[in-house]
Protein backbone atom coordinates (compact mmCIF):
# COMPACT_ATOMS: atom_id res chain seq x y z
CA UNK A 1 0.00 0.00 0.00
CA UNK A 2 1.40 3.37 -1.00
CA UNK A 3 1.75 5.96 1.77
CA UNK A 4 -0.42 9.04 1.48
CA UNK A 5 1.19 11.87 -0.42
CA UNK A 6 1.37 15.38 1.00
CA UNK A 7 -1.41 16.34 -1.39
CA UNK A 8 -3.64 13.52 -0.15
CA UNK A 9 -3.03 14.49 3.48
CA UNK A 10 -3.81 18.13 2.74
CA UNK A 11 -6.99 17.18 0.88
CA UNK A 12 -8.05 14.91 3.73
CA UNK A 13 -7.43 17.63 6.29
CA UNK A 14 -9.48 20.08 4.24
CA UNK A 15 -12.36 17.60 4.05
CA UNK A 16 -12.21 16.98 7.80
CA UNK A 17 -12.03 20.71 8.49
CA UNK A 18 -15.01 21.30 6.19
CA UNK A 19 -17.00 18.62 8.01
CA UNK A 20 -16.15 20.21 11.37
CA UNK A 21 -17.15 23.65 10.10
CA UNK A 22 -20.35 22.21 8.68
CA UNK A 23 -21.23 20.51 11.95
CA UNK A 24 -20.54 23.65 13.98
CA UNK A 25 -22.54 25.67 11.46
CA UNK A 26 -25.54 23.33 11.73
CA UNK A 27 -25.62 23.78 15.51
CA UNK A 28 -25.17 27.57 15.42
CA UNK A 29 -27.36 28.30 12.41
CA UNK A 30 -30.32 26.16 13.46
CA UNK A 31 -30.66 27.88 16.86
CA UNK A 32 -33.50 30.44 16.93
CA UNK A 33 -33.39 31.09 13.20
CA UNK A 34 -36.06 30.87 10.52
CA UNK A 35 -35.87 27.50 8.71
CA UNK A 36 -35.60 29.18 5.29
CA UNK A 37 -32.70 31.32 6.48
CA UNK A 38 -30.97 28.37 8.14
CA UNK A 39 -31.28 26.22 5.02
CA UNK A 40 -29.94 29.03 2.80
CA UNK A 41 -26.87 29.45 4.99
CA UNK A 42 -26.24 25.70 5.25
CA UNK A 43 -26.40 25.31 1.47
CA UNK A 44 -24.00 28.23 1.08
CA UNK A 45 -21.51 26.65 3.47
CA UNK A 46 -21.83 23.21 1.85
CA UNK A 47 -21.48 24.35 -1.76
CA UNK A 48 -18.98 27.17 -1.17
CA UNK A 49 -16.56 25.53 1.26
CA UNK A 50 -14.73 27.80 3.71
CA UNK A 51 -15.76 31.02 1.94
CA UNK A 52 -19.38 30.27 2.89
CA UNK A 53 -18.36 29.70 6.51
CA UNK A 54 -16.33 32.92 6.56
CA UNK A 55 -19.30 34.81 5.12
CA UNK A 56 -21.57 33.38 7.82
CA UNK A 57 -19.29 34.34 10.68
CA UNK A 58 -19.01 37.85 9.21
CA UNK A 59 -22.67 38.55 8.45
CA UNK A 60 -24.66 35.60 9.79
CA UNK A 61 -25.55 37.04 13.19
CA UNK A 62 -28.53 39.40 13.05
CA UNK A 63 -28.27 40.94 16.51
CA UNK A 64 -26.00 43.68 17.76
CA UNK A 65 -23.42 42.91 20.47
CA UNK A 66 -24.81 42.19 23.93
CA UNK A 67 -23.54 45.47 25.40
CA UNK A 68 -25.49 47.41 22.79
CA UNK A 69 -28.68 45.42 23.42
CA UNK A 70 -28.29 45.96 27.17
CA UNK A 71 -28.16 49.71 26.60
CA UNK A 72 -31.40 49.44 24.63
CA UNK A 73 -33.03 47.54 27.49
CA UNK A 74 -31.77 50.08 30.04
CA UNK A 75 -33.30 53.02 28.18
CA UNK A 76 -36.49 51.07 27.44
CA UNK A 77 -36.94 50.45 31.18
CA UNK A 78 -36.41 54.16 31.89
CA UNK A 79 -38.97 55.03 29.23
CA UNK A 80 -41.54 52.59 30.62
CA UNK A 81 -41.12 53.99 34.13
CA UNK A 82 -42.06 57.46 32.94
CA UNK A 83 -44.94 56.48 30.62
CA UNK A 84 -47.50 55.79 33.37
CA UNK A 85 -50.32 58.26 32.85
CA UNK A 86 -48.75 59.77 29.74
CA UNK A 87 -50.71 57.65 27.28
CA UNK A 88 -53.83 59.83 27.11
CA UNK A 89 -55.68 59.48 23.82
CA UNK A 90 -57.63 61.90 21.69
CA UNK A 91 -60.01 59.49 19.96
CA UNK A 92 -59.63 56.06 21.57
CA UNK A 93 -63.38 55.51 21.38
CA UNK A 94 -63.22 55.82 17.58
CA UNK A 95 -60.54 53.19 17.07
CA UNK A 96 -61.25 49.92 15.32
CA UNK A 97 -61.40 47.25 18.02
CA UNK A 98 -58.12 45.61 17.01
CA UNK A 99 -56.09 48.84 17.21
CA UNK A 100 -56.03 48.70 21.02
CA UNK A 101 -54.15 45.41 20.90
CA UNK A 102 -51.82 46.80 18.20
CA UNK A 103 -50.94 49.74 20.45
CA UNK A 104 -50.30 47.35 23.33
CA UNK A 105 -48.12 45.21 21.07
CA UNK A 106 -46.05 48.25 20.12
CA UNK A 107 -45.73 49.29 23.77
CA UNK A 108 -44.48 45.83 24.72
CA UNK A 109 -42.02 45.77 21.82
CA UNK A 110 -40.70 49.33 21.71
CA UNK A 111 -41.60 50.73 25.17
CA UNK A 112 -43.31 53.81 23.71
CA UNK A 113 -47.05 54.44 24.27
CA UNK A 114 -49.75 55.62 21.89
CA UNK A 115 -50.39 59.28 22.76
CA UNK A 116 -53.05 61.78 21.72
CA UNK A 117 -53.05 65.50 21.07
CA UNK A 118 -50.90 65.54 17.93
CA UNK A 119 -50.88 67.29 14.59
CA UNK A 120 -49.28 65.55 11.62
CA UNK A 121 -48.44 67.22 8.31
CA UNK A 122 -47.19 65.58 5.12
CA UNK A 123 -44.44 66.72 2.77
CA UNK A 124 -43.44 64.99 -0.46
CA UNK A 125 -41.45 67.95 -1.80
CA UNK A 126 -37.78 66.94 -1.66
CA UNK A 127 -36.24 70.39 -1.25
CA UNK A 128 -39.30 71.64 0.60
CA UNK A 129 -38.68 69.14 3.40
CA UNK A 130 -35.18 70.51 3.97
CA UNK A 131 -36.53 74.05 4.03
CA UNK A 132 -39.29 73.16 6.50
CA UNK A 133 -36.81 71.52 8.88
CA UNK A 134 -34.39 74.44 8.60
CA UNK A 135 -37.20 76.88 9.36
CA UNK A 136 -38.05 75.08 12.59
CA UNK A 137 -34.39 74.80 13.58
CA UNK A 138 -34.17 78.59 13.31
CA UNK A 139 -36.85 78.77 16.03
CA UNK A 140 -35.05 76.39 18.43
CA UNK A 141 -34.28 77.69 21.91
CA UNK A 142 -33.10 74.62 23.83
CA UNK A 143 -31.90 71.70 21.67
CA UNK A 144 -31.89 70.23 18.18
CA UNK A 145 -31.45 66.50 17.64
CA UNK A 146 -30.63 65.24 14.15
CA UNK A 147 -30.30 61.59 13.10
CA UNK A 148 -29.95 60.37 9.50
CA UNK A 149 -28.75 57.23 7.78
CA UNK A 150 -27.03 59.41 5.15
CA UNK A 151 -25.97 62.94 6.08
CA UNK A 152 -24.08 65.09 3.55
CA UNK A 153 -23.62 68.84 3.36
CA UNK A 154 -24.07 69.67 -0.32
CA UNK A 155 -25.82 72.25 -2.49
CA UNK A 156 -29.25 70.81 -1.60
CA UNK A 157 -28.69 70.56 2.17
CA UNK A 158 -26.59 73.68 2.82
CA UNK A 159 -29.60 75.59 4.15
CA UNK A 160 -30.29 72.85 6.71
CA UNK A 161 -26.67 72.79 7.92
CA UNK A 162 -26.49 76.58 8.06
CA UNK A 163 -29.59 76.55 10.28
CA UNK A 164 -27.82 74.11 12.61
CA UNK A 165 -24.81 76.44 12.75
CA UNK A 166 -27.01 79.43 13.57
CA UNK A 167 -28.72 77.47 16.33
CA UNK A 168 -25.40 76.44 17.88
CA UNK A 169 -24.13 80.04 17.65
CA UNK A 170 -27.03 81.30 19.77
CA UNK A 171 -26.42 78.68 22.47
CA UNK A 172 -28.75 75.86 21.41
CA UNK A 173 -27.34 72.36 22.04
CA UNK A 174 -27.16 70.69 18.64
CA UNK A 175 -26.44 66.96 18.47
CA UNK A 176 -26.08 65.03 15.22
CA UNK A 177 -25.97 61.30 14.52
CA UNK A 178 -25.17 59.65 11.16
CA UNK A 179 -24.57 56.04 10.21
CA UNK A 180 -20.84 55.34 10.02
CA UNK A 181 -20.76 52.93 7.07
CA UNK A 182 -23.26 54.94 5.02
CA UNK A 183 -21.11 58.04 5.55
CA UNK A 184 -18.11 56.25 4.05
CA UNK A 185 -20.04 55.52 0.85
CA UNK A 186 -20.78 59.12 -0.15
CA UNK A 187 -18.63 62.18 -0.89
CA UNK A 188 -18.02 65.18 1.36
CA UNK A 189 -17.88 63.10 4.56
CA UNK A 190 -14.80 64.85 5.92
CA UNK A 191 -16.05 68.26 4.85
CA UNK A 192 -19.42 67.63 6.49
CA UNK A 193 -17.90 66.51 9.79
CA UNK A 194 -15.45 69.43 9.72
CA UNK A 195 -18.34 71.88 9.27
CA UNK A 196 -20.13 70.41 12.29
CA UNK A 197 -17.03 70.58 14.51
CA UNK A 198 -16.11 74.11 13.44
CA UNK A 199 -19.61 75.33 14.33
CA UNK A 200 -19.75 73.77 17.80
CA UNK A 201 -22.15 70.98 16.79
CA UNK A 202 -21.78 67.65 18.62
CA UNK A 203 -21.39 64.81 16.14
CA UNK A 204 -21.29 61.04 16.59
CA UNK A 205 -21.07 58.25 14.03
CA UNK A 206 -23.61 55.47 14.65
CA UNK A 207 -22.59 51.81 14.77
CA UNK A 208 -18.95 52.59 13.93
CA UNK A 209 -16.77 49.87 12.43
CA UNK A 210 -13.36 50.52 13.99
CA UNK A 211 -11.88 47.11 14.89
CA UNK A 212 -8.67 48.58 16.28
CA UNK A 213 -10.75 50.54 18.78
CA UNK A 214 -12.88 47.54 19.69
CA UNK A 215 -15.89 48.89 17.78
CA UNK A 216 -17.19 46.00 15.73
CA UNK A 217 -20.45 44.25 14.89
CA UNK A 218 -21.88 42.60 11.81
CA UNK A 219 -20.93 45.15 9.11
CA UNK A 220 -24.35 45.32 7.45
CA UNK A 221 -26.31 45.99 10.66
CA UNK A 222 -26.98 49.67 10.10
CA UNK A 223 -28.95 52.53 11.64
CA UNK A 224 -31.40 53.49 8.88
CA UNK A 225 -33.47 56.01 10.88
CA UNK A 226 -34.21 59.56 9.77
CA UNK A 227 -35.45 62.06 12.33
CA UNK A 228 -35.16 65.63 13.58
CA UNK A 229 -36.45 66.89 16.95
CA UNK A 230 -36.56 70.58 17.92
CA UNK A 231 -37.03 71.47 21.60
CA UNK A 232 -39.08 68.30 22.16
CA UNK A 233 -42.14 69.94 20.59
CA UNK A 234 -41.64 69.62 16.82
CA UNK A 235 -40.34 66.55 15.02
CA UNK A 236 -39.75 65.26 11.51
CA UNK A 237 -39.34 61.70 10.28
CA UNK A 238 -39.92 59.61 7.17
CA UNK A 239 -37.96 58.20 4.25
CA UNK A 240 -35.71 61.06 3.20
CA UNK A 241 -31.96 61.14 3.75
CA UNK A 242 -30.04 64.37 4.16
CA UNK A 243 -28.44 64.45 0.70
CA UNK A 244 -29.08 65.66 -2.84
CA UNK A 245 -31.92 63.88 -4.67
CA UNK A 246 -29.47 62.17 -7.05
CA UNK A 247 -27.22 60.91 -4.22
CA UNK A 248 -24.05 62.15 -6.00
CA UNK A 249 -23.82 58.89 -7.93
CA UNK A 250 -22.47 59.13 -11.49
CA UNK A 251 -24.85 56.48 -12.83
CA UNK A 252 -27.85 58.22 -11.28
CA UNK A 253 -26.84 61.50 -12.88
CA UNK A 254 -26.23 59.85 -16.27
CA UNK A 255 -29.66 58.18 -16.13
CA UNK A 256 -31.37 61.33 -14.85
CA UNK A 257 -32.57 59.50 -11.73
CA UNK A 258 -33.87 61.37 -8.71
CA UNK A 259 -35.55 60.21 -5.53
CA UNK A 260 -39.13 60.92 -4.43
CA UNK A 261 -39.78 60.85 -0.66
CA UNK A 262 -42.41 61.32 2.01
CA UNK A 263 -41.70 63.07 5.31
CA UNK A 264 -44.06 63.97 8.14
CA UNK A 265 -43.93 66.85 10.58
CA UNK A 266 -45.15 66.04 14.09
CA UNK A 267 -46.39 68.51 16.71
CA UNK A 268 -47.49 67.36 20.15
CA UNK A 269 -46.72 64.73 22.81
CA UNK A 270 -45.63 62.11 20.24
CA UNK A 271 -42.54 64.25 19.53
CA UNK A 272 -41.02 63.41 22.89
CA UNK A 273 -41.50 59.72 22.06
CA UNK A 274 -39.59 60.34 18.82
CA UNK A 275 -36.93 62.10 20.87
CA UNK A 276 -36.69 59.01 23.10
CA UNK A 277 -35.48 57.12 20.02
CA UNK A 278 -32.72 59.69 19.54
CA UNK A 279 -31.86 59.56 23.26
CA UNK A 280 -31.44 55.78 23.01
CA UNK A 281 -29.18 55.98 19.96
CA UNK A 282 -27.12 58.82 21.44
CA UNK A 283 -26.61 56.82 24.64
CA UNK A 284 -25.71 53.68 22.70
CA UNK A 285 -22.92 55.42 20.79
CA UNK A 286 -21.68 58.02 23.30
CA UNK A 287 -22.51 56.55 26.78
CA UNK A 288 -24.24 59.87 27.58
CA UNK A 289 -27.83 59.34 28.71
CA UNK A 290 -29.85 62.50 28.01
CA UNK A 291 -32.89 63.29 30.17
CA UNK A 292 -36.32 62.01 29.12
CA UNK A 293 -39.31 64.34 29.11
CA UNK A 294 -41.80 63.37 31.86
CA UNK A 295 -44.15 66.36 31.58
CA UNK A 296 -47.81 65.26 32.07
CA UNK A 297 -49.95 65.37 28.94
CA UNK A 298 -52.78 67.90 28.91
CA UNK A 299 -55.04 67.18 25.96
CA UNK A 300 -56.78 69.85 23.95
CA UNK A 301 -60.46 69.30 23.02
CA UNK A 302 -59.60 70.07 19.37
CA UNK A 303 -61.18 67.20 17.36
CA UNK A 304 -58.50 67.56 14.67
CA UNK A 305 -55.78 66.21 16.98
CA UNK A 306 -54.54 62.71 16.28
CA UNK A 307 -53.40 59.65 18.21
CA UNK A 308 -49.91 58.52 17.22
CA UNK A 309 -47.31 56.01 18.37
CA UNK A 310 -43.60 55.71 17.65
CA UNK A 311 -42.23 52.22 17.06
CA UNK A 312 -38.43 51.77 16.98
CA UNK A 313 -37.17 48.47 15.60
CA UNK A 314 -33.96 46.75 14.68
CA UNK A 315 -31.18 44.44 15.87
CA UNK A 316 -30.86 46.22 19.23
CA UNK A 317 -34.21 44.60 20.13
CA UNK A 318 -34.84 40.92 20.68
CA UNK A 319 -37.88 40.95 18.36
CA UNK A 320 -38.56 42.06 14.79
CA UNK A 321 -40.80 44.87 16.03
CA UNK A 322 -41.91 46.35 12.71
CA UNK A 323 -42.47 42.91 11.16
CA UNK A 324 -44.91 42.00 13.93
CA UNK A 325 -46.79 45.30 13.67
CA UNK A 326 -47.01 45.31 9.87
CA UNK A 327 -48.20 41.71 9.70
CA UNK A 328 -50.84 42.34 12.37
CA UNK A 329 -52.17 45.42 10.56
CA UNK A 330 -52.44 43.57 7.26
CA UNK A 331 -54.31 40.67 8.87
CA UNK A 332 -56.82 43.11 10.41
CA UNK A 333 -57.59 45.06 7.24
CA UNK A 334 -61.24 44.83 6.21
CA UNK A 335 -61.51 46.80 2.97
CA UNK A 336 -58.27 48.30 1.64
CA UNK A 337 -54.48 48.12 1.97
CA UNK A 338 -52.12 50.48 0.14
CA UNK A 339 -48.40 49.74 0.47
CA UNK A 340 -45.51 51.89 -0.77
CA UNK A 341 -42.06 50.35 -0.47
CA UNK A 342 -39.06 50.98 -2.74
CA UNK A 343 -37.48 47.71 -1.66
CA UNK A 344 -40.15 45.03 -1.37
CA UNK A 345 -38.66 41.67 -0.37
CA UNK A 346 -41.20 40.43 2.17
CA UNK A 347 -40.60 37.93 4.94
CA UNK A 348 -42.75 34.81 4.63
CA UNK A 349 -45.35 35.87 7.19
CA UNK A 350 -45.81 39.28 5.57
CA UNK A 351 -46.13 37.81 2.09
CA UNK A 352 -48.70 35.30 3.32
CA UNK A 353 -50.64 38.08 5.11
CA UNK A 354 -50.78 40.18 1.92
CA UNK A 355 -51.82 37.27 -0.29
CA UNK A 356 -54.41 36.16 2.26
CA UNK A 357 -55.84 39.68 2.50
CA UNK A 358 -56.23 39.89 -1.28
CA UNK A 359 -57.74 36.41 -1.40
CA UNK A 360 -60.39 37.32 1.20
CA UNK A 361 -61.54 40.29 -0.84
CA UNK A 362 -59.50 43.18 0.56
CA UNK A 363 -58.47 45.69 -2.12
CA UNK A 364 -54.65 45.49 -1.96
CA UNK A 365 -52.33 47.71 -3.97
CA UNK A 366 -48.53 47.91 -4.00
CA UNK A 367 -46.51 50.88 -5.27
CA UNK A 368 -42.91 50.17 -6.29
CA UNK A 369 -40.46 51.77 -8.71
CA UNK A 370 -40.28 50.54 -12.28
CA UNK A 371 -36.49 50.84 -12.10
CA UNK A 372 -34.09 49.97 -9.30
CA UNK A 373 -30.82 51.30 -7.95
CA UNK A 374 -29.80 48.07 -6.16
CA UNK A 375 -29.52 45.14 -8.57
CA UNK A 376 -30.01 42.17 -6.23
CA UNK A 377 -32.88 43.75 -4.32
CA UNK A 378 -34.53 44.91 -7.55
CA UNK A 379 -34.51 41.42 -9.03
CA UNK A 380 -35.41 39.71 -5.75
CA UNK A 381 -38.54 41.82 -5.35
CA UNK A 382 -39.62 41.10 -8.93
CA UNK A 383 -39.64 37.39 -8.05
CA UNK A 384 -42.67 38.01 -5.78
CA UNK A 385 -44.82 39.78 -8.36
CA UNK A 386 -46.34 36.66 -9.92
CA UNK A 387 -47.70 35.27 -6.64
CA UNK A 388 -49.07 38.70 -5.70
CA UNK A 389 -50.73 39.24 -9.08
CA UNK A 390 -52.30 35.78 -9.03
CA UNK A 391 -53.80 36.58 -5.60
CA UNK A 392 -55.34 39.79 -6.97
CA UNK A 393 -52.86 42.36 -5.66
CA UNK A 394 -52.65 45.44 -7.88
CA UNK A 395 -49.02 46.35 -8.57
CA UNK A 396 -48.17 49.85 -9.79
CA UNK A 397 -44.71 50.59 -11.23
CA UNK A 398 -43.73 54.23 -10.63
CA UNK A 399 -42.37 55.59 -13.89
CA UNK A 400 -38.70 56.53 -14.37
CA UNK A 401 -36.57 58.55 -14.06
CA UNK A 402 -38.03 58.94 -10.57
CA UNK A 403 -37.16 56.38 -7.89
CA UNK A 404 -40.10 56.15 -5.50
CA UNK A 405 -38.27 55.94 -2.16
CA UNK A 406 -41.22 56.74 0.17
CA UNK A 407 -42.10 54.12 2.80
CA UNK A 408 -45.64 53.97 4.13
CA UNK A 409 -48.94 52.15 4.01
CA UNK A 410 -52.57 52.63 4.99
CA UNK A 411 -55.15 50.22 6.37
CA UNK A 412 -58.84 50.81 5.57
CA UNK A 413 -59.79 54.45 6.17
CA UNK A 414 -58.30 55.34 9.59
CA UNK A 415 -54.87 53.77 10.19
CA UNK A 416 -51.57 54.81 8.59
CA UNK A 417 -47.89 53.95 8.96
CA UNK A 418 -45.11 56.33 7.88
CA UNK A 419 -41.42 55.90 8.58
CA UNK A 420 -37.98 54.79 7.47
CA UNK A 421 -38.74 51.08 7.10
CA UNK A 422 -39.00 49.28 3.81
CA UNK A 423 -41.17 46.19 3.63
CA UNK A 424 -38.20 43.89 3.20
CA UNK A 425 -36.20 41.41 5.22
CA UNK A 426 -33.35 43.87 5.73
CA UNK A 427 -35.60 46.50 7.31
CA UNK A 428 -37.37 43.87 9.40
CA UNK A 429 -34.26 42.27 10.89
CA UNK A 430 -31.00 44.03 10.05
CA UNK A 431 -31.64 47.80 10.01
CA UNK A 432 -32.53 50.04 12.92
CA UNK A 433 -35.75 51.73 11.79
CA UNK A 434 -38.44 54.03 13.14
CA UNK A 435 -42.14 53.94 12.21
CA UNK A 436 -45.09 56.10 13.23
CA UNK A 437 -48.54 54.53 13.66
CA UNK A 438 -51.22 57.19 13.18
CA UNK A 439 -54.96 56.96 13.73
CA UNK A 440 -57.17 59.51 12.02
CA UNK A 441 -59.66 59.49 9.15
CA UNK A 442 -58.71 62.89 7.78
CA UNK A 443 -55.00 62.03 7.87
CA UNK A 444 -55.68 58.72 6.09
CA UNK A 445 -57.51 60.69 3.40
CA UNK A 446 -54.43 62.86 2.93
CA UNK A 447 -52.36 59.70 2.61
CA UNK A 448 -54.82 58.44 -0.02
CA UNK A 449 -54.29 61.66 -1.97
CA UNK A 450 -50.54 61.00 -1.99
CA UNK A 451 -51.22 57.44 -3.19
CA UNK A 452 -53.59 58.74 -5.88
CA UNK A 453 -50.67 60.80 -7.18
CA UNK A 454 -48.48 57.71 -7.30
CA UNK A 455 -51.14 55.81 -9.22
CA UNK A 456 -51.43 58.61 -11.78
CA UNK A 457 -47.67 58.45 -12.37
CA UNK A 458 -47.45 54.67 -12.54
CA UNK A 459 -48.03 51.84 -14.98
CA UNK A 460 -50.16 48.99 -13.69
CA UNK A 461 -48.52 45.60 -14.06
CA UNK A 462 -50.72 42.87 -15.55
CA UNK A 463 -50.20 39.16 -14.93
CA UNK A 464 -50.32 38.13 -18.60
CA UNK A 465 -47.69 40.72 -19.49
CA UNK A 466 -45.50 39.72 -16.56
CA UNK A 467 -45.53 36.05 -17.48
CA UNK A 468 -44.24 36.91 -20.97
CA UNK A 469 -41.01 38.55 -19.77
CA UNK A 470 -37.77 36.96 -21.12
CA UNK A 471 -36.56 33.70 -19.57
CA UNK A 472 -33.23 35.26 -18.61
CA UNK A 473 -35.09 37.81 -16.45
CA UNK A 474 -37.12 35.07 -14.76
CA UNK A 475 -33.96 33.14 -13.93
CA UNK A 476 -32.21 36.26 -12.66
CA UNK A 477 -35.18 37.18 -10.46
CA UNK A 478 -35.35 33.68 -8.97
CA UNK A 479 -31.63 33.52 -8.23
CA UNK A 480 -31.69 36.96 -6.62
CA UNK A 481 -34.55 35.84 -4.42
CA UNK A 482 -32.35 33.12 -2.92
CA UNK A 483 -29.91 35.72 -1.59
CA UNK A 484 -32.65 37.46 0.40
CA UNK A 485 -32.64 34.63 2.95
CA UNK A 486 -28.93 35.03 3.73
CA UNK A 487 -29.45 37.22 6.78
Amino acid sequence: MNPLSDFDVSALLLVVLHLILGTVAIVIISANRRPSTAIAWLLTIIFIPFLGAIAFFLVGFSRLPRARREKQREVSQSILQRTDGLDQLSHGDEWPTWLHSAAQLNLNLGALPMVGGNRVDLSDAYQGSFEAMAGEIDLATSFVHVEFFILVRDASTTGFFDALARAAARGVRVRVLADHVASLMYPKRKETEAFLRENGIEFQAMLPLRPLKGQWQRPDLRNHRKLVVIDGGVGFTGSQNLIDAQYHKKKNIERGLHWHELMIRLDGPVVRELNAVFVTDWFSDTDELLPLDTTPVVLSPDPALLDAQILPSGPSFENDNNLKLYTMLIHNALSRISITSPYFVPEESTLLAIITAASRGVDVELFVSEIGDQVLVYHAQRSYYEALLRAGVKIYLYRPPTVLHAKHFTIDDRVSIVGSSNMDIRSFSLNMEVSVLIHGEEFAERMRTIQDGYRANSTRLELEEWLQRPLIEKVGDSLARLTSSLQ
